[in-house]
């Protein structure tokens, strides 16, 4: 029992304390990147954290040989490398409670990511009505009077700019503005943006649910700043993204504007001091770390 209750203190930590804490922590914008590890880290910790405390738990109550020994032998190894009976159907079924806390959360990433499908080829159906190449972009223009640049990420991915950012933007500010996008498409963006909305959706009032997605859409939008700020000058392209803030761009499309514009103006304004290289491997290493470690927990055996 000592062990699920470690395990569930973990789980809080992860699921309500952390969250917080990485949400107002300062080297999250000046390292967007690890920052976005940061939060994949918390919310892989969790779910693997939640399946063991759920899976020690089923352990307890049946009476059966826990820990990594015990896992082992429901898996069907247990004469080979653990030495005890083999297992009965009975405790096989042990193993479907930690089965659904990782399965639910993964059929919903597959069910975001059908639904983004479905909203891109609708959007690119337009896009083949209403739209124009421009080659010279790499762009598809459409006729409308508000400034928008968004992309549509997926196989046929897409840049779209409408008519009102061609005549709102110069043509170095465009240039910027489409270097942003292209760091969309070429970070595959969409698929974590994907990940948080599937486990917003499996954990709905977790605030690591609530925080983790709202901060990634921010996080990624200024990693894909910083990626066209290293061939842009960064008041060129803050210029640009004003004024295609208000811009609205379709369902399961990552537009320029992006959340928290204000926020990424003023960081493209001021000088960013990016953690250290070791500080920010260090970092990363942690996050990598965070699910482990409740594994490494169940390992040993349950004490009562």
């Amino acid at each position: 029992m000592t062990t699920v209750l470690a395990l569930a203190v973990y789980a809080a930590l992860a699921g309500a304390v952390a969250p917080y804490a990485l949400a107002r922590a300062r080297w999250a914008h000046q390292a967007p990147k690890v920052a976005v590890v940061a939060w994949q880290g918390l919310m892989a910790a969790f779910v693997v954290t939640t399946a063991s405390a759920v899976h020690q738990l089923a352990l307890v109550e049946q009476h059966v040989h826990s820990g990594l020994v015990g896992l082992l032998g429901i898996c069907g190894l247990s004469r080979a490398v653990t030495g005890i009976p083999a297992p009965t159907p009975a405790d096989a079924l042990l193993l479907l409670p930690p089965l659904v806390v990782v399965l639910v959360p993964t059929c919903r990433l597959v069910h975001c990511l059908r639904q983004a499908r479905r909203a891109q080829r609708r959007s690119l159906d337009m896009l083949a009505l209403v739209g124009r190449p421009a080659p010279e972009y790499g762009a598809t223009v459409v006729d409308h009077a508000a400034a928008a640049v968004y992309c549509l990420p997926g196989g046929a991915r897409r840049i779209v700019v409408t008519q009102g950012a061609l005549d709102a933007l110069t043509e170095e500010q465009l240039r910027a503005v489409l270097a942003h996008e292209r760091a969309h498409l070429e970070g595959r963006h969409h698929l974590l943006q994907a990940a948080t909305r599937a486990f917003q959706r499996t954990f709905p009032g977790l605030p690591l649910a609530r925080l983790g997605r709202e901060q990634t859409a921010l996080l990624l939008e200024m990693a894909a700043d910083d990626r066209a700020m290293a061939a842009h000058p960064r008041d060129v392209l803050a210029t640009a993204m004003y004024e295609v803030a208000a811009g609205q761009a379709p369902e399961a499309a990552l537009g320029a504007g992006g959340p928290g514009a204000l926020i990424r103006l003023r960081r493209m304004l001021a000088p960013q001091h990016k953690p250290r290289r070791v500080t920010g491997w260090s970092l990363v290493a942690a996050s990598l770390a965070a699910p482990v470690l409740p594994l490494l927990l169940a390992c040993g055996p349950t004490t009562n």
